[in-house]
């Protein structure tokens, strides 16, 4: 039976490669967006499966609602919904612009929960349906110049693996994905490619396939990588505030000027 994704974030990265890689199974796709000229050369190339696209900026407050609605307008039944969309903030938090910070949450957090609530009751309605959420390996952590960015990851890799233990038994599956950096205009968007911390790039095509293998077997959340794994796992967990110092270490190679030891 012919099944459709919905993809946010896919004009471009991570979401454009989910895109590619659920048309190439055989899935019909709904690709959203703010760009739509983008979304729609992304749809002529995936010319195998049937393409809808809904140019939508998730940093609205009634996002969610909007794509619900237009999901409903035109008949869609959405059997896979992938919340790959989002950006992020590095920096001092008070020389941050509060709008971008707030739009930040709005598009991380918000506006995938509220996707997730519209779409998982018809999946549980139906027996069957799976929620991929991308998180970051910035949600293990506590992460100076990173605050809001590495916060809104944990939450999302808290709130997925909440979600896939209601769900187990239902036929609904739910799984986190963090990868570490990618080789995606994530760093253009963020503006500088410090951001990476120094770690090595995986690809859009290493944690697409490893996010799909692993929905597959239903793990919950899955670490493309084994030196990423490593970084999200050996890390102790306790004294917060000492990981909290050593974290300001590691991060704040991001700064343009130096800050005390």
């Amino acid at each position: 039976m012919k099944t459709t994704a919905l993809v946010t974030g896919a004009s471009s990265g991570i979401g454009a490669e989910f895109a590619r890689q659920l048309a190439a199974l055989g899935h019909d796709l709904v690709l959203v967006a703010r760009s739509a000229d983008k979304l729609h050369a992304l749809a002529e190339e995936l010319d195998q499966v049937h393409v809808e696209v809904i140019a939508q900026d998730l940093a609205a407050p009634d996002a969610a609602q909007r794509v619900a609605e237009e999901l409903a307008a035109r008949d869609l039944t959405v059997d896979l919904l992938v919340n790959n969309a989002g950006f992020g903030t590095t920096g001092r938090f008070e020389e941050i612009a509060a709008e971008r910070e707030h739009d930040e949450l709005m598009v991380n957090v918000v506006a995938l929960v509220g996707l997730t609530h519209a779409l998982v009751p018809g999946m549980l309605a139906r027996g069957s349906g799976a929620v991929i959420n991308m998180g970051s390996t910035a949600g293990f952590s506590i992460a100076p110049y990173f605050a809001t960015y590495g916060s809104s990851k944990t939450f999302v890799l808290n709130f997925s693996l909440a979600l896939w233990s209601e769900l187990r038994g239902t036929g609904v599956k739910v799984l986190a994905v963090a990868p570490g950096p990618v080789e995606t205009p994530f760093f253009d968007v963020i503006g500088t490619r410090k951001a990476a911390l120094g770690g090595r790039m995986s690809t859009p095509q290493e944690v697409v396939g490893a996010a799909l293998k692993a929905l597959e077997r239903d793990r919950g959340y899955v670490v493309p990588g084994a030196s990423n794994f490593a970084m999200a796992h050996l890390m102790p967990r306790r004294p917060r505030k000492l990981l909290a110092l050593i974290g300001r270490r590691i991060t704040r190679g991001v700064l343009t000027a130096p800050v005390p030891a």
